[in-house]
């Protein structure tokens, strides 16, 4: 198991997988008071987190799908991405896509994050790349069935 290293500033228990297969650790919001989203207005959540995470490691901030299909709340987003050399806070960009509004209370389960290994690319310039089978073909190129 990767170590994290995490400093709580808030007032809600570290994030943790809800079974032992889960990709992903809910995030909670900290909040002092409950915020209350229209429809359409979006929103910086606190979570009163600050991590370290080891080089060639990103955290990916991404909805809860219960929020998502229950109510119109999803992270705007997504996936946020938290760098290995972030220190500052992570906060959740929350949207209410729904048409009533919804009020994140202080504890809400409002996202979860993964942490996923990742690889730096660098660039070299060429006049002409390799063909393929597929060429430039996208957006639905292959139909719909």
């Amino acid at each position: 198991m990767l170590k994290i290293k995490v400093v709580n500033k808030g007032h809600q228990p570290l994030p943790q997988y809800a079974t032992a297969q889960s990709a992903g650790m809910d995030l909670r919001a900290n909040l002092d008071a409950p915020v209350t989203l229209k429809p359409l207005e979006r929103r910086l959540i606190p979570t009163g987190l600050h991590i370290a995470l080891p080089v060639g490691y990103e955290a990916q901030v991404r909805p809860r799908s219960g929020l998502a299909l229950k109510k119109g709340i999803t992270v705007l987003n997504t996936p946020g991405t938290i760098d290995a050399d972030y220190r500052g806070e992570i906060g959740v960009v929350l949207i209410n896509l729904s048409q009533d509004e919804f009020v994140v209370e202080d504890g809400e389960r409002i996202a979860q994050m993964v942490i996923a290994r990742h690889e730096q690319g660098d660039f070299e310039e060429v006049e002409v790349l390799d063909e393929t089978e597929r060429g430039e073909g996208g957006y639905g190129h292959t139909g719909v069935k």
